[in-house]
């Protein structure tokens, strides 16, 4: 019996890492990382609980910004929909530090995140806005959620392609899920601010839903961290920056979430130039080169190349 324990001791306690492959699958092995190995229905480690906790609370506030969408209270709806994106990318940090990495884990993330920023703010936004127009409105939060779902699953079944060109060069491919969130919500970020009925208008808030959509499921090359990583000359205008955006979240939290948004959007594009300058830098690397032009002999120069020319010549 005691013998059983201290196997089950060793377990919970275990570092190893595993080679890449089925028993780590998931969103959170992808990111350039050594994981823990799987441990084949054994449980849980110790060090594991505090990053699934956060993950669980992430898919709780997601999920609770439907019940303030119910009772129309449409601000806290919004803030707990960022406080769900906040969780989100503190899990995988977390897991990092304590070396907590798990299949478990990865799955969960990827579940909390279809429910958290897909399926939450397609009902959101109907109730807010699509109602109005119930089939179209309700086909338009059909497509959200769906190709949110499709990203994940995008996502998840590449995580052991080695032919990645987007992730190779920095970038991630379509618009993460709690970002696409964040741009779903921007049509009630500038209703909140300015209170003009336009802003909630299905005809709107629709088209809008379904080009969210497809730029999460698009394959154009979006920023990531380490795309975005400052060199030493910006990294303190980059700190006073995040302080400025903190600072104008406490002040006027509408027009810097559409700010935010705003921003994003420029950062798509600069990342879509800088990929294409790479995969172009790449093509020319990997293209044979050309051999040397040849000079076009001269009528003297080819009577001699041929047999016996040099012997009329003398």
């Amino acid at each position: 019996m005691s013998g059983r324990d201290d196997r089950f001791d060793d377990d919970l306690d275990d570092d190893a890492t595993a080679t890449p492959g089925p028993a780590w699958l998931g969103p959170k092995a992808s990111e350039d990382e050594h994981v823990t190995r799987s441990r084949a229905g054994k449980g849980l480690s110790v060090r594991a609980v505090l990053p699934n906790a956060i993950t669980a609370a992430a898919l709780c506030s997601g999920l609770t910004s439907i019940l303030f969408a119910v009772a129309e209270q449409w601000d806290r709806a919004v803030f707990a929909m960022i406080i769900a994106g906040i969780l989100d990318m503190m899990d995988g940090r977390v897991a990092r530090l304590l070396k907590a990495q798990s299949r478990f884990g990865a799955e969960l993330d990827s579940l909390s995140d279809s429910a958290s920023f897909g399926i939450a703010p397609a009902i959101v936004l109907y109730l807010w806005s699509l109602a109005e127009m119930p089939r179209l409105g309700w086909l338009a939060a059909l497509a959200y959620a769906i190709c949110c779902a499709l990203r994940l699953a995008r996502f998840n079944a590449q995580i052991d392609v080695d032919d990645q060109p987007h992730k190779s060069a920095g970038f991630l491919t379509g618009v993460p899920a709690p970002m696409g969130a964040g741009f779903a919500f921007m049509p009630v970020y500038l209703w909140i601010a300015t209170d003009e009925p336009i802003f909630r208008d299905p005809l709107l808030v629709g088209p809008w839903l379904i080009l969210v959509a497809l730029m999460m499921v698009s394959n154009v090359a979006t920023p990531s961290w380490k795309s975005l990583r400052p060199s030493g000359e910006l990294k303190l205008a980059v700190i006073a920056m995040a302080g400025l955006l903190v600072g104008g979240l406490l002040i006027e939290t509408w027009w810097t979430l559409t700010l935010i948004g705003a921003i994003y959007l420029v950062l798509i594009a600069w990342s879509v130039t800088a990929f294409g300058k790479i995969r172009r830098a790449r093509r020319a690397a990997a293209k044979p080169p050309e051999p040397p032009a040849q000079k076009p002999l001269t009528a003297d120069e080819l009577d001699r190349s041929l047999p016996g020319g040099e012997h009329r010549d003398a």
